[in-house]
Order: C-alpha cells, then structure tokens, then sequence
C-alpha cells in the first residue's frame, strides 16, 4: 500500500482542509466527565470557524515520512522511527497508521499556532481527510465524516497522555454552530448533533461575535490535566453541574435568539471556571473579559484556556463598541491581535 499511495501523489499531490472553531462547554466531551454526569445530559457547543488548516500530501523519498508546518520546525524520519512525542508528534502518529512512507506532509493554518482553538485536532482531522482521498484514488473506500472525526480523537488520544474529547474534530469534520450531545447509556452513539444557529441567520450572528488572540501560546493539557483530577478527587463537582447548566442555557439561548441571555451564561460559566483555576485567564485574557462585561457582552476563553484567544458574544453596537477597546487592551502585547470570526457551514474540504 506504501508505494501505491506515494505513486498517486507523484501523479498529482493530494489536499484537504477543516475549520477551527469557539466553544463554551468544552471539556464536557471528556469521558471522564460525561459518564458520571451523564444524568445531567451533558453537551458542548461549539461554532466552526473559517480559519482553516490545510494539508496537502506530496511525494517524499522513500521509506522516510516529512511534516512542514508554520511555527513548527520541519522534521523527517524513517516512517517506522518517526516520534510521537514530537511537537508534531500526532501528525506523525497519523502518518505512521496510514504507512506513509514516502510523503511529505505540508500543513498550513489561518489561525496561530497553539491559539486554543482547536488547531492540532483540527489539523488531525484534514490530514486523515487528504489520507482517505488517496485510499479512494487507490480503489479502496473513502472515510466519512464521522469516522474521521473518530479516528482522529481515538489516534489524538494515543499519544498525548492526557484524557482528550471529541468536539475540535467534531467541528472541524462538520462545520456549523452545533450542539453535542454526550452518550447517557451504552446503546447511543458516540454523540448527537443538533443545530443550535440555522444557516439563514449564521451572517447576522457573525456580527455578534468578536475574536481575540492574546498573544501567548496555550498549552491545553496542563489545564485539562488539572481539571481531571480535580474532578477525579470530587473536588468542585458541583462547579461542575453548573458548568453543565450554563451551557444546557447558553444553547437554549443561542436556539431562541436571544443574545443577552446567551452572555449572562458566558460569563457565569467563565467565572466559575476561574474559580477552579485562575490561570485559565493571562493579564491580556483578564482584560479582554472585563473589557466585555464593561460593554454589555459575555466573554469567554476558548478551549481549555491559559492563553489561546478570549472570544466575546453581544448584541451589534456592543459589539462594535468592544471592537475598539480590544484593539487597545492586544496593542500592547506583541503577537496579539484581533481575528476573523466568519462562521464555516462547510466543515472537511
């Protein structure tokens, strides 16, 4: 299969591409918390974003497997040496479980490195993408959506040594402002979706949401990792039920349209994450919210926070109003900066 699959990429290199995405309930994807949670019925809400990674696949010498990324240096191996504990080491875990021998794996992405919105999950499920079109090209059957978005989770979870969800490759597989839902018993499915915006209003609340990187890279694990034994030792579980609750109500709001609700949901569910752990929020991060709960918005971390991007929700003329004192709080911070908040309805590409 090794040599076939560098033979389809001599004849034309292979390429696909996925979005990121904002959150407010993450973590909920964990199975560390839906299960004991699961009388809660637990979901997370995420937006997909129209900052995408793209991955193409070209040829490379045989026997060796490469990996170029922006913020990364490149890196190649011998395919069956090639380090999962690498910085790019999941990308290399995927080029290993399809035998790419012979590839190079160029990756390229609209938003930060490490900006907390689901980059390497996202990068994950457009690499396993462009793979399942060289399988198609090869007579083989092509991965749907879901099965991508599986394998990319189940091979994330393999080699990053930490508990890890389900929502960056759902986003990313799927596109859309969605709601997922956790499994409760063991004859569901491995999630449910339901769409919390309808497509005909994504361009009105495209105007509703403002983006923020505060310049820092994050490093989700390390807040993950403590989120988890916190919750593991029963301490703050009830924080935890009220997590649950603000976000079961920040998707009822989103459903009816009314944004001030979805706000006050926001910023209760920030605030009680930073009670569990202040250093979800930097000085740049601290700044961005307060600046928001100022103007009549909510605001909350992406991801699992500690850096990354703040991403805020109001109605338009507070949201404009925000727009400007963003500009002055990431100034002084080199790196930071606003980003495009356009919503993706396309999902894999």
């Amino acid at each position: 299969m090794t040599e076939s699959m560098r033979k389809v990429l001599i004849k034309s290199p292979v390429e696909a591409s996925a979005p990121c995405r904002i959150d407010m309930g993450g973590t909920l994807d964990i199975s560390t918390f839906y299960y004991p949670l699961r009388h809660l019925s637990p979901c997370t809400v995420n937006i997909a974003l129209d900052l995408r990674t793209r991955v193409k696949l070209l040829p490379y010498d045989t026997g060796q497997i490469k990996i170029s990324s922006k913020g990364f240096r490149s890196a190649e191996y011998p395919l069956d040496q090639a380090p999962f504990d690498h910085p790019l080491g999941l990308m290399f875990a995927i080029g290993v479980y399809f035998r790419a021998s012979g590839v190079h794996i160029h990756i390229e992405s609209s938003s930060p490195p490490r900006s907390g919105l689901g980059g390497s999950s996202t990068a994950a499920v457009a690499l396993i993408s462009a793979f399942s079109k060289v399988l198609e090209e090869m007579g083989q059957g092509a991965l749907s959506r879901k099965n991508i978005a599986l394998l990319a989770q189940k091979l994330e979870a393999s080699v990053a040594g930490v508990p890890c969800g389900l929502q960056d490759q759902l986003a990313a597989a799927y596109g859309g402002a969605n709601i997922w839902y956790w499994p409760v018993n063991d004859q569901d499915p491995f999630f449910r979706k339901k769409t919390v915006i309808r497509k005909q209003y994504l361009r009105e609340f495209e105007r509703q949401l403002l983006l923020g990187y505060c310049g820092v890279p994050h490093e989700s694990k390390n807040v993950n990792r403590k989120w988890v034994q916190q919750f593991l030792s029963g301490k703050y579980r009830g924080l935890w039920t009220e997590i649950v609750v603000c976000t079961q109500k920040f998707a009822r709001a989103l459903m009816e349209r009314d944004v001030k609700d979805a706000c006050k949901m926001m910023n209760q569910e920030t605030a009680v994450r930073k009670q569990m752990t202040p250093e979800v929020l930097d000085e740049i991060g601290t700044a961005l919210v307060e600046s928001a709960l100022e103007n009549g918005c909510g605001a909350r971390f992406t991801g699992a926070g500690g850096g990354g991007c703040i991403w805020a929700l109001g109605p338009v003329e507070d949201v404009d109003k925000l727009k400007g004192a963003w500009e002055n709080i990431l100034k002084t911070r080199k790196d930071a900066c606003l980003l495009d908040a356009k919503i993706d309805s396309k999902g894999l590409l």
